[in-house]
């Protein structure tokens, strides 16, 4: 008798069936086959003929939908390796790779095309982004890797965007079954625009916002093998390709690469083992690699293409907050002297201050009192357009700003602190000109954010302002003569052991923005800080150095790694946890319990877990999960190699 091991989109991991004697023959691991579930009949995915019969009632496959796999050898290989990294299921990973309209017996009509916004003026932003000069003995290097079909993994520590997508171009235009991943969907449609030209029919759209039909035509393309190179966001990184031969992932220090729901996979590290699995070759591009992707490079696991001769210097101004004249607490006499310089000629002008709403901070000046999120205990932000107070971490909304204080029952209350709403204002008044906001309140949909767009690249939006969602889903071929940071020590003093790198990103990103000529200014009150001294004199290598020496005297990644687990229960499990989890040994670092409350109202316990040796780190994480498997009323959540602890 033959048995199989299918795996079903839901959280659990293979079963084992019995193949009937007509259809023993024709099933192979890969392919979509139907069985009962529960109480009813399920589609799933046959990873494996399995070994041998499991103890008990072993029921039968009942239909067998495809005459062809629609995962790989490779592709299941990734699978069973993301289930085992990740602590998850491998029903949850089979979720993730494959759209829910392959696996259901419901058949979706086939679109009529693309949809219009794709096709929407493509030769006028293909023209747009123009075609870099880039470095071909570097491309060459790629190519004959790629061309070898051995695994390798290049970094392209690249000057501009723009250098990094002409790279790439030049490199897949030779390449057989290729996947080019970016990390917001707002940067595909100027790749998509030139691929399209040079590619044609080989190029294949894959992201969220696509129907469903859209998205099962996408994937039927690829098993059909009609195209052969996908671009797309995140989970295009499992195409089914059957023999991948390159992938490239754009901006691979994008934060927007790391899912937040389970499993939390990271793409790009997605990419590298796909290609490791499929003997492929691997390229990241960035402006600001990660500190893992540098250290990678110095390890040798990585190799490093920094094109010198490319190298862009960048007119970078620090304004030392703690001595500049003022117009505003948080706006210097030296950005609106450069901004009104450049708005005098037909300059455009980004600014760039990470924290939404109106004002940041509710005081009483009579007895020092701020208003705070009970939940957090964090300061409530006042936002105008609707006069609330608004906790950013947990949801909280207090519908209306209080007149009294609540401690001293004074009528002296203070709104201070500037968000991006304040910003606009005050820039109106300021200077006389009208300004462009993006940030996730003024942005709700996708609708809205083409509408931003549209008008972000007129010649009538003179200036551009928004919290990091702007520098990052700002269109590539729109460029600004100036740029500036108004808060840069809020990124700083995040408590993050990250905060340093991340402040690097934002603000490397933003630079980007600027066209040849143009200027960056980032007002701080720490000027001497070592991010600031590596963007003045453009000496990234020297931060990345010092951002290893500092991580690895307190042993964080990449000197170690780490898994942040997060148990959520109406009730507060603090006592619990601390009774019952304990460290498994002197390699393994337990940090927590912290407690918090989420927009549910559930109270959330986080624990993060620390150590330089994978295998006990994860043996860990395992006993923990295994502790409230079966206790009612508490998810447990497993988050490894956190972006955000």
């Amino acid at each position: 008798m033959d048995f199989c091991d299918v795996v079903f989109p839901v959280n659990l991991g293979a079963l084992t069936y019995h193949c009937p004697e007509g259809l023993s023959a024709v099933i192979k691991p890969g392919m979509i086959v139907s069985a009962p579930l529960k109480n009813s009949i399920t589609r799933g995915i046959v990873i494996r003929k399995a070994s041998r019969k499991h103890p008990g009632t072993v029921k039968d496959i009942t239909e067998v939908h495809n005459t062809t796999p629609v995962l790989s050898s490779s592709l299941i290989r990734l699978l069973d390796w993301m289930a085992d990294y990740y602590v998850a299921e491998q029903g949850l990973i089979l979720k993730n790779i494959l759209p829910k309209e392959l696996l259901t017996k419901e058949r979706i009509r086939k679109p009529r095309g693309e949809r219009s916004h794709l096709i929407k003026n493509l030769s006028a932003v293909a023209n747009n982004v123009a075609a870099v000069p880039v470095d071909i003995a570097m491309v060459d290097t790629v190519k004959v890797s790629m061309h070898n079909s051995a695994y390798g993994t290049f970094l392209l520590h690249a000057p501009s965007s723009a250098y990094a997508q002409s790279f790439v171009l030049n490199t897949v235009v030779d390449a057989r079954n290729g996947i080019i991943l970016v990390p917001e969907i707002s940067g595909l449609m100027p790749l998509y625009a030139l691929l399209k030209q040079r590619l044609g029919e080989r190029i294949c759209l894959f992201h969220s916002e696509l129907s469903k039909g859209q998205r099962r035509e996408a994937f039927e393309r690829i098993l059909s093998s009609q195209s052969d190179i996908v671009l797309g966001t995140r989970s295009a990184v499992f195409s089914p390709l059957k023999k991948v031969s390159f992938i490239a992932v754009l901006q691979e220090q994008s934060t927007s690469y790391k899912q937040e729901s389970s499993p939390c996979y990271n793409g790009r590290d997605i990419a590298v083992m796909r290609a490791f699995f499929e003997k492929a070759t691997v390229l990241l591009t960035s402006i600001s690699p990660s500190v893992e992707s540098f250290f990678n490079c110095k390890q040798g696991k990585y190799r490093l293409l920094k094109p010198a001769s490319q190298a862009r210097k960048l007119h970078v101004r620090v304004i030392d907050m703690r001595y500049e004249p003022h117009i505003k607490p948080y706006l210097s006499k030296a950005v609106i002297d450069s901004a009104k310089k450049y708005l005098s000629g037909d300059g455009k002008i980004l600014l760039v201050i990470n924290r939404r709403g109106h004002s940041t901070l509710l005081e009483c000046p009579d007895c020092n009192y701020v208003a705070e999120c009970p939940n957090c205990k964090i300061p409530l932000v006042y936002h105008k357009q609707d006069m609330s107070m608004q906790c950013h971490f947990c949801g909280y909304k207090q519908s209306k700003a209080p007149e009294v204080c609540s401690r001293c029952r004074g009528h002296n209350l203070k709104l201070l602190g500037a968000g991006t709403q304040k910003v606009e204002e005050d820039i109106q008044h300021i200077l006389g000109v009208g300004s462009l906001r993006l940030d996730s309140d003024s942005i709700k949909g996708k609708s809205s954010m083409r509408t931003f767009m549209d008008h972000a690249g007129t010649n009538e939006q003179r200036i551009l302002l928004g919290t990091k969602m702007l520098t990052r889903r700002l269109n590539a071929d729109i460029r600004v003569s100036m740029a500036a940071i108004l808060n840069a020590d809020h990124f700083l003093n995040l408590p993050d052991f990250r905060s340093a790198e991340k402040t690097y990103h934002e603000i490397v990103s933003a630079a980007d923005k600027v066209a040849p000529g143009g200027e960056i200014l980032i007002q701080t009150r720490m000027p001497q800080h070592d991010v600031f001294k590596a963007l003045k004199t453009n000496i990234a290598d020297g931060f990345f150095r010092e951002e290893l020496r500092r991580r690895k005297s307190l042993l964080y990644p990449p000197f170690s790694r780490l898994i942040l687990i997060k148990c959520i229960s109406k009730n507060d499990l603090t006592k619990e946890i601390m009774e019952n989890v304990k460290s498994p040994g002197e390699d393994v670092e337990i940090l927590g319990p912290s407690l918090s409350k989420n927009k549910k109202e559930e109270y959330e316990c986080r624990l993060l877990l620390k150590s330089p040796n994978r295998g006990q780190l994860h043996a860990a994480a395992r006993s923990i999960t295994a502790f409230f498997e079966n206790k009612r009323g508490i998810e447990v959540k497993v988050d490894v190699d956190p972006q955000v602890i």
